[in-house]
């Protein structure tokens, strides 16, 4: 299975200068749930926001210019590669695709699955997730979550 996860606003951003621009109580739990113990790929970018490779789970990170070679953790050079390299080393786990914007881009057409954090606020970014067909794909509202920012996770399976 390769899926996308990602968290995004009503406006759809996803990051302002380099981070994620929000601190939602919570919020991260179905990353974590979904990810732990599978195989995780993500741009350079995102990846030097967090600066470590995730606990339990294989990073890949797509990168031209910067290597990341540490326990559980990998650099490649385009997402086809990272996509080749997680089936062939991990073909009984799942693969996640967690940014950023130009990697969400270039995923849009290989995923089955999207899980996505909707995020009932308007919030300032510079960093947005890209426009897709949503006729591609059944949507289903998981949960929602009441707070002084509300979400919902939602997921979009390919038809």
């Amino acid at each position: 299975m390769i899926g996308l996860i990602v968290a995004y606003t009503n406006n759809r951003v996803i990051g302002n200068a380099g981070k994620i621009p929000w601190r939602i109580k919570g919020e991260q739990r179905r990353f974590r749930e979904l990810t732990t113990g599978n195989v995780v790929i993500m741009g350079r970018r995102s990846y030097d926001e967090i600066g470590h490779p995730l606990p339990n789970r294989f990073t890949i990170v797509l990168s031209n210019t910067a290597s990341y070679e540490e326990e559980n953790c990998t650099t490649v050079s385009s997402l086809e590669e990272a996509i080749k390299l997680a089936a062939e080393r991990f073909p009984d786990k799942n693969i996640y695709i967690s940014g950023g914007a130009g990697v969400y881009r270039a995923a849009m057409d290989l995923v089955d699955v999207m899980y996505i954090t909707e995020i009932d606020a308007e919030i300032e970014g510079d960093t947005f997730f890209p426009e897709f067909d949503e006729s591609a794909f059944t949507k289903t509202v998981d949960e929602q979550v009441e707070g002084d920012i509300s979400y919902a996770y939602v997921t979009y399976r390919r038809k």
